[in-house]
């Protein structure tokens, strides 16, 4: 009986044809990263890149439609030249800075007619529109000095107080409140009070014009008095003593 023939191993000792050597495996690279990358999230990348691009040319067109816009309302600005088309631009600008400048003007218009209820009403409708900065400022001042035609002595001098007081205010403000604040002292017969105010504008512009008027406002009153000088004591009364024998 012959013995069965040993069958051979699949991979003989020393036999490495079917093993594949590891520095043989391929490497991703970069470019390949990127492909694989941009084949996954194309989709998301171009609808990001849409949008984008909406917003920055929805600026875009917002801030050109604002510019058109405020050059419409200052074409119509320029063209109200009567009291009535500056009203009309007002109301139908409410809220615009032009439309502020509007009331300003129309405010002014009142004052010089004597109509000093509607400047007061003209001046505080501009400063709705106009919340600070120089024409904020000149629209308080009127108001303050529509007021003083009311009669309404006390808040005029509350309100031309601040803007005397307040250094961020300009110059020629602050030194027109100052004038008014020494008519009301000069109104009162308060000398000291007419010397502050006129002591604030030798120091806010000693050679404007509102300096030079409430100087010879403040000539109509008496100078102030000097202060008393304070009293001393009196000096005690010697006394003398006689010793006997002397």
């Amino acid at each position: 009986m012959s013995t069965p023939a040993t069958p051979s191993s699949p991979n003989p000792a020393g036999d490495d044809r079917n093993l594949v050597a590891a520095e043989a495996v391929p490497v991703p690279s970069f470019e390949d990263k990127l492909e694989q990358f941009w084949g996954k999230n194309r989709t998301a990348i171009f609808a990001l890149c849409g949008l984008i691009l909406v917003g920055i040319i929805g600026k875009g067109v917002a801030d050109h439609l604002a510019r058109e816009q405020d050059l419409d309302v200052g074409k119509a600005y320029a063209a109200a030249t009567s009291s009535e088309q500056l009203k009309a631009f007002a109301n139908a600008n409410a809220g615009h800075v032009l439309a502020g400048v509007a009331r300003v003007r129309l405010a002014d218009e009142a004052f010089a007619a004597g109509k000093a209820a509607d400047a007061v009403a003209g001046y505080e409708q501009a400063l709705a529109a106009i919340k600070d900065g120089p024409l904020a400022a000149r629209a308080r001042l009127g108001r303050a000095v529509a007021k003083l035609q009311l009669g309404k002595a006390a808040e005029a001098a509350t309100e031309l107080k601040q803007l005397a007081d307040d250094a961020a205010q300009p110059k020629p403000i602050r030194a027109e409140a100052a004038y008014n604040l020494t008519g009301i002292a000069v109104e009162a017969g308060n000398a000291a009070d007419a010397q502050k105010y006129v002591d604030q504008l030798n120091q806010l512009d000693p050679m404007g014009p509102w300096s030079q008027r409430a100087v010879g406002l403040r000539a109509t009153l008496p100078a102030t008095p000097a202060p008393a000088p304070a009293k001393t004591e009196a000096a005690a009364p010697s006394v003398q003593v006689k010793l006997p024998g002397k």
